[in-house]
């Protein structure tokens, strides 16, 4: 693994909470003057080429974070050759990477929660279908997962 990680959010569409973690953990990264490759993914490609949900927009810019120019893609099997960590948003997201990962591939998988003391296993619920409040609690989550995970990766071994 490099001296700086690699870090690649995943989830299913790659407009709402992936993108949210990727900007949280560009922000906790950037608070500590460090310059990572972040990225985020879905793992289905019918959003490809779109910008973030208005509402992950909006949840994002209220936390001074614009992602308007952030693009959805789709996770491909190169991606766990680029980055050290690809990190799923819930647990079917993760089992799906498992099985897309190949078996010299580098990249180390986790859920997002699970650098959450107490909340691991758990997943960060997708706010698709629900109103704000959806996106703060999604908000709410990937804030603790991006700390925890940058904490956890940046220790020493």
């Amino acid at each position: 693994m490099s001296l700086l990680p690699s870090v690649l959010f995943v989830c299913l569409g790659n407009i709402c909470r992936s993108p949210l973690a990727e900007a949280a953990f560009r922000a906790a990264a950037d608070e500590r003057g460090l310059r990572l490759t972040i990225d985020s993914a879905g793992l289905g490609g019918w959003h490809a080429g779109e910008a973030p949900d208005p509402r992950a927009q909006e949840v994002a810019r209220a936390n001074g974070i614009d992602i308007s120019h952030y693009r959805a893609r789709q996770v491909v099997r190169k991606d766990f050759s680029l980055f050290d960590h690809v990190v799923a948003l819930d647990l079917d997201n993760l089992v799906a990477l498992r099985e897309l990962r190949p078996q010299s591939a580098r990249a180390r998988l986790s859920l997002l929660l699970d650098h959450v003391p107490g909340r691991e296993g758990q997943a960060v619920s997708d706010p698709y279908y629900s109103g704000p409040e959806g996106f703060l609690t999604t908000w709410s989550d990937v804030t603790a997962g991006a700390d925890g995970l940058l904490t956890k990766i940046l220790a020493p071994a």
